[in-house]
This record gives structure tokens, C-alpha cells and sequence, in this order.
């Protein structure tokens, strides 16, 4: 698969906007602020491709990019207390009628905050993903700000606490220095493969 043929593909704010699906699709979904932009940035070796904002809450659509023969699709992030009552209604449904119109789950990429316990938001997605058996991988980001000796005790903690959901593999990544992007992209690739 080759990452670098990427493109912007369109945003969806409304349910009713979204597009049949006709290819396997990759979900990043993480709360507020937790680097999915930075990190399709990083996969797909761009600077710009997704947009990466200080602000918390600024992704409020379904992004879709074009990589290679497969769509990313970058999900609004969760958990951001700066939002209004309806705005959070209106994510709440897109995000909800994204995953029942029957679309190719290929993989969905749940991504953490390596120096952070996973949040209740965290616990909340992952038991969706389980409710309805999307598969999925846990990526730790920004673990370029841990010490070297804190890197295996997270990733082993995370392990053993997304485990009782069914995730399929925890892999530690960094969009600032490129840490585990390839095992990333392997695990993207392996999904493809076998879908």
C-alpha cells in the first residue's frame, strides 16, 4: 500500500451527507486533542494533508482522505467540554449513523494519550467497538514525551486494560520522531490484506 499517494477526499458535518461506501475504510477516533490529525499526517509522510489545530474540538466533521485504494476517515474527537449542547448532538449523530450504514470497517485506530490513563470517553468507544465487533488497534501517541523507562510499563498497562474489549494490538507512536508509524502502517496493511 502505498501511503504517500494521499489526498484530501471531503468533510461531513451531517448524517445525511455521508457517501456509500465502495472500499475498506480506516477510522481514527481518539478524544479532543489527542494528535489523530498529526498522526495521519505522519503515516502519510505530509505536513498538511489533515489539519492539526491547538484548538480542542476544531475537528467537528467526518474527514475522508484518499490513501492509496483505501479512505481515512478521521472522526470528530470526544470528550471536549467546550461544546454546546447541540453541536454535541450533532456529532453524536453523525458519528452514530457513520457506523450503522453498513460500511467496510477495515480497522479502526482508537488513539490514546501514552501519557495519560485512558479516559471514561476511552472506556465508553472502546465498549462500542466490542458491542459491535469493529476490529480494532489501540495507538499510544505522543510517546516521544516519555522517558525511555516509562515506554513498555504504558504500553503493558494499556494492553492489559483494552484487552477485555477486544483490541487487537496496542502499538506506541509518536508523530513528532515517526515511532512506531511503520509497525502502524503494517498493522493498516495487514487489515487491508485480510479484508
Amino acid at each position: 500500500m502505498n501511503f504517500n499517494k494521499a489526498a484530501f477526499q471531503a468533510s461531513y458535518g451531517l448524517s445525511s451527507q455521508l457517501p456509500d461506501c465502495d472500499r475498506p475504510e480506516i477510522i481514527f477516533s481518539g478524544r479532543s486533542n489527542v494528535g489523530k490529525s498529526s498522526l495521519i499526517n505522519k503515516l502519510c509522510s505530509r505536513k498538511n494533508l489533515a489539519r492539526v489545530s491547538a484548538t480542542p474540538g476544531k475537528t467537528a466533521t467526518i474527514n475522508f482522505y484518499q490513501v492509496d485504494s483505501v479512505y481515512f476517515a478521521d472522526l470528530p474527537g470526544y470528550g471536549y467540554a467546550k461544546v454546546s449542547a447541540s453541536e454535541r448532538q450533532r456529532w453524536d449523530d453523525l458519528i452514530n449513523r457513520y457506523f450503522e450504514t453498513g460500511r467496510d470497517y477495515t480497522l479502526l485506530i482508537q488513539l490514546v494519550d501514552s501519557r495519560r490513563e485512558p479516559t471514561e470517553d476511552d472506556f465508553q468507544m472502546m465498549d462500542y467497538l466490542r458491542h459491535h465487533r469493529i476490529p480494532f488497534v489501540v495507538a499510544l501517541t505522543k510517546c516521544d514525551k516519555l522517558k525511555k523507562s516509562e515506554m513498555a510499563a504504558q504500553e503493558a498497562a494499556l494492553r492489559e486494560c483494552c484487552e477485555p474489549f477486544g483490541c487487537l494490538d496496542v502499538i506506541l507512536t509518536s508523530a513528532e520522531n515517526g515511532f512506531g508509524i511503520d509497525a502502524l502502517k503494517a498493522a493498516i496493511e495487514a487489515a487491508v490484506a485480510g479484508g
